[in-house]
């Protein structure tokens, strides 16, 4: 699989399409498939997180941190200021972003500390949290960020600006795609932060080649750029990845779908717990089917997060969290 991206932060893409299929219940799901059900759930969601972010791997601290911010769960807030001092460029960067997405006031003399980092990309996630926190002088350096001749640096940035959601910056987005021979890297997330603030050219002139890429990967960003996008046109684009012949695919499909609010991925999902998975594994089939969990929110799907949680795999217990948690809040 040819690698398109290396950006600080986890990709967490999950898939969930449309099909006229009966959706009966999972095998194993037994008496845990009340809505309620999940909320017997959250106090091992939250350990999981919290071991997480203590975790020696500084993939899984990531992740941690991500899934804490994505579900806001402002009682780690403490732990991601400590967290700003991480050995780990990629978990000081997070950390920083999350604060912002949670939009900690008090974090403030921590961002403040942080944009004299030795390391710029998380001088710049310093600057995108002090903007969210409404210091928005700081914007100013998360622009420059994006001519900056290191292509890991122009491309958090460029992540960064669509994270801002200022439709104003996408000239300045367009402008990377087309100066000079651009990162691989740089194009990929400037079209998914241009996705993100509805530029309406983005759709077929840079979406839709990542669509039929023979390469799986480009497919994957695509479904995730058309996500962020999240117009009709974009939403029926999705649905035809349903049929993809990469099951990881199928699942990405499903995800995006889901968090616009259709379901008809359903049974992707389904029939791959049919097959009784071993969720000890750290597969990306089984990351991306215990996340869609969490924006499908389908009870009948509930007896695999009790397994979920307690699975060997530290990546898989978070992503299994992270689904506990997105349901408990939509109850």
């Amino acid at each position: 699989m040819r690698r398109c991206v290396e950006l600080v932060g986890l990709w967490m893409c999950v898939f969930v399409c449309g099909c006229d299929r009966a959706a009966g219940p999972v095998q194993g799901s037994r008496d845990q498939t009340s809505p309620q059900a999940v909320q017997v759930l959250v106090p091992q969601a939250l350990n999981i997180i919290k071991e997480g972010l203590d975790h020696p791997n500084s993939y899984i601290r990531t992740a941690a941190i991500e899934i804490a911010a994505q579900t806001r769960q402002e009682m780690f807030l403490p732990r991601l200021m400590q967290l700003a001092d991480d050995s780990k460029v990629t978990v000081r960067f997070a950390a920083l972003v999350a604060m912002g997405d949670m939009q900690c006031t008090s974090c403030r003399p921590t961002l403040l500390k942080k944009l004299d980092d030795v390391n710029p990309n998380v001088r710049i996630a310093a600057a995108y949290g002090l903007s969210r926190i409404g210091a928005l002088e700081y914007r100013a350096r998360i622009l420059e960020a994006l001519k900056n001749p290191n292509p890991t640096v122009a491309a958090n940035a460029a992540l960064l600006v669509g994270k801002m959601g200022k439709r104003e910056d996408l000239p300045l987005l367009w402008e990377q795609m087309t100066a000079g021979n651009p990162h691989e890297k740089v194009l990929f997330q400037a079209v998914e932060s241009m996705a993100r603030l509805q530029d309406p050219k983005v759709y077929r002139d840079k979406i839709w080649p990542l669509l039929i890429s023979k390469y799986h990967d480009d497919r994957l960003w695509g479904i995730r750029c058309m996500g962020a996008l999240g117009t009709p046109d974009a939403r029926t684009a999705i649905q035809t990845m349903l049929q993809d012949d990469v099951l990881e695919v199928q699942l990405a499909a499903a995800e995006q779908l889901g968090a616009l609010g259709d379901r008809s991925g359903l049974y992707v999902v389904q029939d791959y717990f049919r097959r009784r998975p071993n969720l000890d594994e750290t597969t990306v089939a089984n990351q991306l089917a215990v996340s869609v969990i969490g924006t499908l929110r389908e009870p009948s799907l509930n007896g695999q997060l009790f397994k979920a949680l307690s699975s060997k795999s530290p990546i898989v217990r978070l992503m299994a969290a992270k689904s506990v948690l997105l349901q408990e809040q939509s109850l």
